[in-house]
């Protein structure tokens, strides 16, 4: 019996790049994607059945909001026993926000999603948008030799690398290559072969569905620290009615001023409730507030490690485990535990 050619659906949430510029007017325009083979013919020699959604109207990146990622997600849910895998157009400016959501709400997710977009519209000479929607096509689609996905995960693919998508941060607003994960090395690299690290792929159980999760809870905040940070505007935030979380940014391995009124305002927050995950302002490296004073200062104040999150993943994260009404207890166990790949935790 010959293997049916793989079915892949591709979504187009908006972005730069489902552009072509009007003949007429010069003017960047959204294409429509139902004639996505007249515009990538190069397409057609994969013998892949494409099908296509468009979001109506296009949605700017700036513009994603927790709304849009449950939309996705009904569709992938709605579609997920038809198609072979997903591939996600979006805007690069919060590409990082929707795969690192979508990581936790795709729960035991055993088909690839691939998020990917560009740096210049599709329909201009030198874009980078074919080379990736090409070749987020082709992993979407790829089995091994047991017919299993190569990579059952929310990534981004972009500039020739495949990431984890809860791993990674738009780093570049000028060149091709925008994304990095700096604390997880890439699932695959494209070059004259699409080389994997099966080693480094998550597996779903097999003996469990995917299960889909839609809720979220918007009452999370991001503070960075940073010297002369004036303790009127901390006890202002930290007091905003209805505020559930903070992702509190520090210094270096997780280190905070030693100064009396911040250690007070955190540990009555944190006694009020408020969950405030700490995370490094570096980009790379993780948090251990056990090594310096000034990080044990906020274990004592009730601050809980984010490890090596980056904040697109942790602010998601928080909003995901608050929007399923967890106790608080639950909500920094699991802030604490690796759900899909997002922290690394050491032994």
């Amino acid at each position: 019996m010959l293997a049916r050619n793989p079915l892949i659906l591709l979504i187009y949430t908006g972005g730069t790049i489902g552009m072509i510029e009007n003949p007429i007017t010069g003017a960047l325009e959204n294409f429509n994607f139902d004639q996505l083979m007249e515009h990538i013919p190069e397409l057609k020699k994969f013998n892949y059945r494409i099908s296509s959604y468009q979001f109506d109207p296009p949605i700017d990146s700036s513009d994603m909001e927790p709304a849009f990622w449950a939309k996705l997600v009904r569709i992938i849910n709605y579609n997920y026993e038809h198609f072979d895998g997903f591939v996600i157009l979006h805007g690069t400016d919060t590409m990082s926000y929707t795969a690192s959501a979508l990581s936790f709400m795709l729960e035991n997710l055993g088909k690839p999603v691939i998020l990917t977009g560009s740096q210049l519209p599709i329909g201009m000479l030198r874009t980078d948008g074919k080379e990736n929607l090409i070749t987020a096509i082709e992993i979407a689609a790829a089995k091994n030799a047991e017919g299993i996905p190569m990579v059952p995960e929310v990534c981004i693919f972009f500039e020739n690398h495949l990431m984890r998508g809860n791993r990674t941060t738009k780093i570049n607003a000028e060149n091709f290559n925008a994304f990095r994960s700096f604390n997880f090395p890439p699932l695959a690299e494209a070059g004259i072969h699409i080389k994997y690290e099966p080693h480094l792929i998550r597996r779903p159980d097999p003996d469990k569905p995917m299960k889909p999760h839609y809720l979220f809870d918007h009452n999370v905040v991001i503070l960075t620290l940073f010297p002369g940070i004036r303790e009127e505007i901390i006890h202002s935030l930290l007091q905003v009615p209805g505020l559930k979380a903070v992702v509190l940014k520090t210094y270096g391995s997780g280190n905070a001023p030693r100064k009396e009124w911040l250690l007070r305002e955190l540990k009555e927050a944190t006694e009020r409730g408020i969950i405030i995950v700490n995370i490094t302002q570096c980009s790379s490296g993780a948090v251990e507030m056990e090594r310096y004073e000034t990080g044990i200062q906020l274990l004592q104040a009730g601050v809980i490690s984010g490890y090596d999150s980056t904040p697109e993943c942790a602010v998601t994260k928080l909003m995901f485990l608050l929007g399923h009404g967890l106790s608080q207890a639950e909500i920094r166990r699991k802030m604490n535990s690796d759900l899909a790949g997002e922290i690394t935790k050491n032994p």
